[in-house]
This record gives structure tokens, sequence and C-alpha cells, in this order.
């Protein structure tokens, strides 16, 4: 048991390495092209390991996608008052990270939404997948247990419609149609109309003046509502 134990921390010190290298080879080089053998001699692994670790380029830029966030503890620590605010918390926190450093986000999603891909992988591991939609339905829970959401509309569903609005907004900006300032508040208020729908008499009010002040912040980022999102509509 001692020699598993020692084998899967070096392993998992052998990962880290190159996630770490594919991260500073990214930052330096502005494209996530990797070559392997490049990032092999970076992480000071032998060729074969990136591969046997990761299986593909596609897989290494995912996980430097989710070693950077830690959005679990730092969600841990918001402190947002009604069950309406800590939604919008949320969806701040998880969309800070791209407009402080847009430029390295913007490339890895630009690798991630690529078609030319050879394997099956999504934009997020299942692990992390199912550990961001816990945090989700529990806020959307939360909300109809102090009666802001009305329990008749599945929170599945409204997840899914939430989801397809990031996806698309992230397109948009990954390929230079949404400026990063009109990022936060477009998914915001996205996000702010698919709950106005499932809305209560009192969370309708704390919606609707979520959805003017994100307007107000488009307004300042210079966004027309016409601006927004010609790749999928």
């Amino acid at each position: 048991m001692q020699d598993i134990g020692k084998r899967e921390q070096a392993k998992a010190q052998r990962r880290s390495r190159i996630i770490r290298a594919a991260r500073d080879l990214i930052r330096e080089t502005g494209d996530t092209d990797l070559s392997m053998r490049m990032l092999a001699q970076r992480a000071e692994v032998s060729l074969s390991t990136p591969y046997n670790l990761f299986g593909s380029k596609r897989a290494v830029v995912l996980a430097v996608l989710e070693d950077e966030r830690d959005f679990v503890e730092r969600f841990g620590k918001l402190d947002r008052g009604n069950s309406i605010d800590r939604i919008f918390g949320a969806h701040e926190l998880a969309f800070s990270y791209y407009t402080g450093d847009p430029e390295f986000y913007r490339t890895l999603w630009r690798a991630l939404l690529s078609t030319t891909g050879q394997d099956d992988m999504g934009l997020a591991t299942p692990e992390r997948l199912a550990q961001t939609q816990a945090i989700w339905r529990a806020l959307l829970h939360n909300a109809v247990k102090d009666g802001s959401l009305a329990d008749d509309v599945p929170a599945d569903l409204t997840l899914q419609a939430m989801a397809h609005t990031t996806g698309g907004a992230l397109l948009s900006w990954a390929v230079g149609s949404l400026s990063t300032a009109a990022l936060t508040p477009t998914v915001g208020i996205g996000y702010a109309i698919c709950l106005r729908g499932v809305a209560t008499v009192k969370g309708a009010p704390l919606l609707t003046k979520r959805i003017e002040a994100y307007r107000n912040d488009l307004a300042i980022a210079g966004t027309r509502v016409s601006d927004r999102s010609p790749e999928t509509l």
C-alpha cells in the first residue's frame, strides 16, 4: 500500500509539472497548439508521459483551464445576502477569472470550442462538471426554498437554459465579437431573464433590479443589443 501511495504521489507531481509547463508555454506563446515534445522537456518528463497522463493536447488544455480556477474554494467564502444575490455573486465570481486575464482565457476557450479535436471531451471533466452543477443546483434550491423562485419548473431545465446562455456568450467572446467588458453583464442579463420566468412575486423585483443593473453595465461598456451574440441567433 505504501508503494502504491508513493506511485500515485509521483504521478500527481508529474501531472502538476505538465500543467504548469503548459500554462507557462501558453502564456509565453499565446498558442494552445502545444508541442508535446517541448511540453515534456519543459516539465522534465519523458515524451510519453503527457500522453499517458492526459491522452491528448486538448485534455492538457482542459486541465490548465480547470487548474487555474479555484472557484469552489472562493465560492465557499462568498457572503451575499438573499438567495438571488448569491446566485449572481456566484456568476460574477466565475466570470471574474475571464475578465481578470482575458487574453489567456480567451486563448484557452478558443482551443476548447474548436471542432477540430479528435476526442469526445466536452468543456469540462465529468468531475468538475458534477461539482459545478451541484453548486448551481443548491443555489436554485435555496431560492425556491426561500420563496424567490417557483418550484413548478425542474431546476435542471433552468440550469440548462442558463448553461446555453453561458456557452453562447463565451463563443461570442472567444471569437472577439463580444468585448470583455460586456461579457459578465451579457451573461448576467441572460441568467436574470431565465430566472424571471420562474420567479415568484417575491423574487421578480430582485431579478428586474438585476436586469437594470446589468443594462447599465452594458451601457458603460458601450455595447448595443445588436452587437451581441451574432454567432448563435
